[in-house]
Parts: structure tokens; C-alpha cells; sequence
């Protein structure tokens, strides 16, 4: 059996009251469950969320076989860690191996087998090239993101499918106000998944005096929040107003982001307003 350090991703939960059955261990069949949703957590930690990016490339993925061995059991509020990892890519398929832990305890190992397809195909289909060298470089660790910085001219096309994902189909806000004048001489920052599919957005706009630095639209979508993307886009924006001789980086933080603008050294400043129908807070860092 591999130990857990040979699993590219690794996610905790918690057995819960209804997966145990009458001998009060987790039930069999729960085990793929705890497989299954370590998948959908390998997606998000290599930056390809799963519905957006089949979209993309126009196919999708089923599976064809799963398998479990059981070794131990595990119990109601054990906190088990669930591992996997890529084994092998086919002409077609996708193999990966999973087990789950109780600590360094081995409780079950599986396989997970997909296969590659497209929506009015009557047969397999090849693995996207993309998608293999994008699955096979988050293993080996390589960056699963890019960053890209520019002008509207060169973002526009990139910022504004997550702005509309974020903004309007998430948050209500109207289309207009989504985009205005100033994003022609802001700076903007985009990151971008190995398959070139945007993932969060960001601008920056330095104030007039050339003192102060506003970030804004700053967004992430949904299924990628929690993995750092907002961090590298803010941490890009800051940098840049810094380059400009900007000696503070100010924005409009909606209620629900204050937590986490606060860890990068931002503090509110003055009462809190609302925009576009939101509570926000004025926040700022001192460069």
C-alpha cells in the first residue's frame, strides 16, 4: 500500500451519523463516495473546475470502472484523509488511485477509471492533449496557473467572462455596470488555468496625483475560491501600484471579502457604504 506522501492531493473530512450502518462502521459504499468527492477536490486544487473546463474543450468524462479494497474500518467521527493521484493516462482513458486514511493508517485503497468522450459520440474519444499535459504537470507540481497582465485590449476578452460569472450571474449586478469607462487606463491582471481558461480577474487604477492606487473588480469564480488565486491577483495589483511610486493601494470590499483582504494587510477606513446594492467597507494599505 503507498503512503500518503505519494498522493498529489490529500482531503480531510469527518465521518457523519448517516454514512455508518447498523454494525456502526462507515458503510461499503461510502468509501467510493469519499473517492469521489476527493475527485471533484483534485479538479479544484489543479485550477480546472471540472463543468467549466469540459465545456471548454467540448467533452466530457465517465466512468467506466471503479474498484475498492478494504483493509480497515472506519467509524462515525473518524477524520479521515483522502488521497489521490493520477496513475495513467490511455489513448482514452484516465486512471486514478485513491486510499483513505486514519492518520498514517491505511483503511481503503481503489482505482477510478474514466473515460474520455464527447456529448453525441457513440464511443470513446483521445484525451485532449491539453488536458493530459495539464493533469500530468500538476503532478509533477509544476504551476497550474498563469498570470497575465496588461491593458484592457489584451485582458478584456479574458476578464470579462469571470466578471459576468462573478458579478452578474452570481451577485445580480447589473450587465452595464460590470464594466466602465476606466477599465482603458487601468492595469488589469488575469490568471488563467493550463487549458487557458480564466479564472480570476482583477484592475488596478492609480488615482489622480499618482499617490494612491485603487484596486477593484477583483473576482474569482466560484468553484475556485479558497485556493489562493485572489491572493496572487492582489498580490500582482499591489505590486504594480508599487512600480508606480503608489505609497497606498485602496479599495471597496464587499462585506463578505473583508476577512480576506485583512491577512494582506489591508484595514478599513471609515463607515461602511453600499454599491451596487452591497455592503462594502473602504479599506488600505499603507506601501
Amino acid at each position: 500500500m503507498s503512503p500518503r506522501t505519494d498522493f498529489r492531493l490529500i482531503h480531510r473530512l469527518r465521518v457523519r451519523w448517516a454514512e455508518v450502518d447498523m454494525q456502526r462502521i462507515v458503510f461499503n459504499a461510502h468509501y467510493l463516495m469519499y473517492l469521489d468527492v476527493a475527485m471533484t477536490e483534485y479538479w479544484r486544487a489543479s485550477s480546472m473546475p471540472f463543468a467549466e473546463c469540459m465545456a471548454l474543450l467540448g467533452g466530457d468524462m465517465v466512468v467506466r470502472k471503479t474498484s475498492l479494497d478494504y483493509h480497515r474500518s472506519a467509524r462515525m467521527d473518524d477524520v479521515l484523509d483522502v488521497g489521490l493521484r493520477l496513475a495513467r493516462v490511455g489513448r482514452s482513458s484516465l486512471v486514478f488511485e485513491g486510499a483513505i486514511f486514519r492518520g498514517n493508517e491505511c483503511l481503503t485503497t481503489g482505482e477510478l477509471h474514466y473515460v474520455y468522450t464527447t456529448p453525441h459520440a457513440t464511443a470513446s474519444q483521445p484525451v485532449p492533449d491539453v488536458l493530459r499535459q495539464a493533469l500530468q504537470g500538476f503532478e509533477a507540481g509544476e504551476p497550474a496557473t498563469q498570470l497575465q497582465q496588461g491593458s484592457w485590449a489584451q485582458c478584456q476578452a479574458l476578464s470579462m467572462p469571470v466578471r459576468e460569472a462573478v458579478f452578474v450571474a452570481e451577485q445580480h449586478i447589473p450587465l452595464p455596470m460590470v464594466s466602465d469607462d476606466t477599465d482603458a487606463t487601468a492595469h488589469h491582471a488575469v490568471l488563467t488555468n493550463r487549458l487557458g481558461l480564466p479564472l480570476a480577474t482583477g484592475r488596478l487604477v492609480v488615482q489622480p496625483g499618482g499617490r494612491s492606487a485603487k484596486v477593484g473588480r477583483m473576482a474569482v469564480l466560484h468553484a475556485l475560491r479558497g485556493q489562493g488565486l485572489g491572493a496572487q491577483v492582489l498580490a500582482a495589483l499591489v505590486a504594480q501600484a508599487r512600480q508606480q511610486g503608489c505609497t497606498e493601494v485602496m479599495l471597496h470590499a464587499q462585506h463578505s471579502a473583508i476577512g480576506f483582504y485583512l491577512p494582506h494587510g489591508f484595514v478599513p477606513r471609515g463607515d461602511a457604504f453600499e454599491e451596487a446594492g452591497i455592503a462594502h467597507q473602504e479599506m488600505v494599505l499603507a506601501l
